[in-house]
């Protein structure tokens, strides 16, 4: 997998996102971001999450308007960086990761005007809200749960993966907590914010929020 995702950063060099910054630094800004999604306690926000998120936003992409002129950039950077920071006993993970993003691509010449989208678009994982005007955004969040509708057997197996993540929790206090999360996206008019989403996997996302609230009353 890292080969596969490898090419995709290597992509961003090409186009001169990293423009004048010499290929050792990008090397490895890559091979730091791939040990920071490989660390052990990451169960489901790993290296396979990353590769999905770059499968999904292409799909959405296509039956989606017009973009930013940056936009293809601009999301693959907040697809590497907005996870980047991982710790499931704080509560800033996304401002990290934010920071995180900009220590890295200032280093690597990234134009202050994509930095700074990129870290709007990680810091709007944190509630996951994006503005009518901001398709890319919306792109971009909509891939992120992308999960929520996926087939029964794989959406258990990311709430599994969850759990793993927060296996230091107390069942019982997990419970409580899972289930309050879930709640809060079920009581949104809708979860995702592009039509193609919305119309195509809504349903699918209510109905696995639905049957893992369940389970974790049972």
């Amino acid at each position: 997998m890292f080969y596969h995702l490898e090419t995709h950063w290597m992509q961003l060099a090409k186009k001169s996102v990293f423009e004048g910054v010499p290929a050792q630094l990008v090397h490895e800004a890559l091979l730091n971001l791939v040990e920071r999604y490989s660390e052990p306690h990451r169960f489901y926000h790993s290296l396979a999450h990353i590769d999905n998120l770059f499968i999904t936003t292409s799909t959405i992409r296509e039956f989606s308007g017009t973009v930013e002129p940056d936009y293809s950039t601009i999301v693959a950077l907040a697809i590497w960086f907005h996870d980047v920071i991982y710790d499931t006993h704080a509560n800033d993970n996304e401002e990290k990761s934010a920071e995180y993003a900009e220590t890295v691509l200032i280093r690597l010449n990234v134009r202050q005007a994509v930095l700074d989208r990129v870290k709007t678009l990680i810091l709007a994982t944190k509630n996951h809200q994006a503005s009518t005007n901001d398709l890319t955004c919306q792109i971009f969040l909509d891939a992120d749960l992308a999960i929520l509708s996926a087939t029964p057997h794989q959406y258990n197996q990311y709430a599994q993966a969850i759990r793993q993540e927060y296996a230091w929790i107390p069942l019982n206090e997990y419970r409580v907590g899972r289930k309050r999360v879930l709640e809060s996206f079920l009581q949104r008019e809708r979860l995702y914010f592009t039509a193609y989403m919305y119309t195509t996997k809504e349903t699918a996302a209510r109905l696995n929020l639905k049957a893992e609230i369940e389970n974790l009353i049972l």
